[in-house]
């Protein structure tokens, strides 16, 4: 899988797009950043001027990476957006005479900034100057401006900034290359209350204004009076310029092509007969493994002074009925769950009985009484026992009176209230925590979907199935392995590497989310071949600002509107399609907690760079679930 992945990939033109995003800056981004004068960061955000001992220092910062704005050969123009939010604390002396503005640029390097009055400066910026400098008119005092060699802003707006309030702004500046047209949109505060406005567009070719690789980041200076000046978040996405092909790179690419290709094939060849001559060796050594299986786990669970006990074949057969269909709860590949009383613990259980025509179900059984049996946390199912004789492999679960999530998000058991979802995701998303970051290893689930999280009496979630769970140590934090998990809740590097990670549970987790807010399947099956993937659904509704349109209709109007928006942009956040851009599930629980701000998100949904189409093209329209395993509810 790695080896075509590879083959895929270097197919693809040379990109030079960046694509970043940061909701919360803090001195862990230190690194990606060039600091010049007085600029500094710290866990409040990056500090662009600063005021030490009294001396008031204008301050710079660049983000290390250059832009590829466009490209020389192929006259290749790119398109970029970025959102930003920023803090400006005015001198409490004279609130009516700020400092001389902050300034979004991109420019030939940094220096030009400092020489903005140098005629073969090359350099563009927005900036938002509420201090009237000479050359602008009353009429241009308090503004927000686009300047393209200049000082002088070409176009501006006026800005209404409460000089007193100390509040975050936020900004969106994109560039669209098609059209040419730079355009900003910034919020403002009008009696105490936060607006956005619009209109500032200006039209202009930045292959004449500027050069083709630029530094871009954040100036601002100090002034006559000092003003501090506090970028608090940052994204930046921009497109991929394609090389022109008559310049020699594509001949370059052809030939390097041809002999990977070449490699290819030998190395396919010699896979091929390794797979052959592993595969005879593995049906005489699965015999003698099977022997050894009951042996083997008796000793390792036994010695354990805590956790699930042994039960025996005929306890849990007169528990269930011997195992009457009319106890059964649900059915999966792996076979059949059923209701259960032990009479000399007077409780209810759920029992997994696992088909002896299932090998994988045999491999998930022990895995799944291996990691299980050893976790304990409120929002996991407990495993209560285990079975395996008489040719049987038995687990004993706590039992869940409410079912799996999926049966009354889909299956109409019931309407769950906006509040019993909210605490549904909050739960499940504590369940995870414990599972990647305050157990003694990390464990990865792999497996996260609505039809595995259980709910108790009280509708409490509790995360369950753990037969595709890994052990992994917490540094490596990452395991490549066989493809596994469910499509529609995957993330896209495990469809094309096989790596399974923290971030493609955060992933999973997002998609359920989402699920919970719409009451929608992650893929909505519609004939054959169309379908709707839900992350894109919500993140097009999102770019339009009407995202409120997703939220479950069976719902009405009940429900808090602003804890929904914080649950779908959350969502929205994990299932980015690069998982370096994902939050992990502790900063999710502060973002659901109202403990952190809200991320920024490009208003379209980016494309992750190992794919040339978008997500959804990956589940080709057909239902397959490559998941081996369910939910002991899950009803499949």
């Amino acid at each position: 899988m790695g080896i075509l992945a590879f083959f895929l990939l270097i197919l693809i033109p040379y990109a030079d797009s960046i694509s970043f995003s940061m909701p919360n800056i803090s001195r862990n981004y230190e690194g990606r950043f060039t600091f010049e004068g007085g600029a500094y960061i710290s866990d409040d955000g990056i500090q662009v001027t600063t005021e030490n001992n009294s001396s008031r220092v204008t301050g710079q910062v660049t983000y290390t990476e250059r832009l590829h704005l466009w490209d020389k050969s192929s006259r290749e123009l790119a398109s970029f957006s970025t959102n930003f939010s920023f803090v400006k604390i005015f001198d409490q002396n004279d609130l009516y005479r700020p400092d001389d503005g902050f300034i979004f640029f991109l420019a030939q390097n940094s220096s030009v900034i400092h020489g903005a009055n140098d005629s073969n400066a090359q350099f563009v910026w927005v900036e938002f100057d509420p201090y009237c400098n000479p050359w602008e008119s009353s009429s241009e005092c308090d503004h927000v401006g686009i300047n393209v060699n200049s000082r002088a802003s070409v176009r501006n707006l006026p800005w209404e900034y409460d000089m007193s309030s100390r509040r975050e702004c936020q900004a969106w500046i994109r560039y669209d290359s098609a059209s040419q047209n730079l355009s900003v949109s910034f919020t403002g505060f009008q009696n105490n209350t936060v607006f956005q406005q619009d209109g500032l567009v200006y039209t202009v070719d930045l292959r004449d204004a500027l050069p083709e690789w630029v530094v871009f980041g954040f100036s601002a200076a100090a002034g006559e009076l000092f003003d501090k000046n506090t970028v608090k978040s940052w994204m930046f996405n921009s497109s991929t310029l394609q090389v022109d092909e008559n310049n020699g790179s594509a001949n370059k690419l052809g030939l390097v092509v041809g002999l990977v290709a070449g490699i290819l094939v030998l190395i396919m060849l010699f896979g091929i007969l390794a797979f052959i001559l592993w595969w005879k060796k593995k049906k005489v050594g699965n015999k003698v493994g099977e022997l050894g299986f009951s042996m083997s786990m008796n000793h390792e669970f036994e010695i354990s002074p805590i956790g699930p006990r042994k039960f025996s074949y005929l306890e849990l057969a007169r528990a269930t009925d011997n195992f009457a269909e009319k106890e059964k709860l649900g059915e999966g590949s792996f076979g059949g769950v059923y209701k259960g009383m032990l009479k000399d613990l007077s409780t209810y259980v759920a029992v997994k009985r696992v088909s002896k025509t299932s090998k994988q179900g045999i491999k998930e059984y022990a895995s799944e009484v291996r990691i299980i049996s050893r976790l304990r946390h409120k929002n996991l199912v407990q495993l209560n026992g285990w079975c395996h004789e008489k040719g049987e492999l038995l687990l004993v679960y706590e039992y869940m009176e409410n079912g799996s999530l999926d049966s009354h998000l889909f299956k109409a058991k019931s309407l769950l209230a906006w509040e019993t979802r909210y605490q549904i995701v909050i739960g499940l998303a504590s369940a995870i925590l414990y599972l990647h970051e305050e157990w003694e290893q990390c464990v990865l689930h792999r497996d996260i979907k609505s039809s595995n999280v259980m709910l108790d009496s009280n509708f409490n979630a509790k995360l369950g199935d753990f037969g595709l769970a890994k052990f992994v140590d917490h540094e490596k934090g990452s395991q490549t392995t066989i493809l596994a998990g469910t499509l529609g809740y995957m993330a896209p590097e495990c469809i094309t590497t096989g790596k399974a990670s923290k971030e493609s549970d955060v992933f999973s987790f997002g998609v359920v989310a989402l699920e919970i807010v719409c009451g929608r399947k992650s893929i909505d099956y519609k004939g054959q071949e169309k379908h709707t993937w839900l992350p894109e659904w919500i993140w097009e509704l999102y770019g339009d600002g009407t995202f409120l349109e997703a939220v479950d209709p069976r719902l009405g109007l009940e429900f808090d509107e602003d804890e929904v928006k914080r649950m779908m942009i959350v969502g929205l956040w994990c299932v980015h399609p690069d998982s370096k851009l994902r939050p992990s599930i502790r900063q999710v629980i502060q973002v659901l907690n109202s403990e952190a701000s809200l991320p920024v998100l490009p208003i379209n949904m980016p494309v992750a760079s190992y794919f040339t189409t978008g997500m959804p093209s990956l589940f080709g329209g057909s239902n397959v679930d490559l998941s081996t395993s369910s939910s002991y509810l899950d009803g499949r």
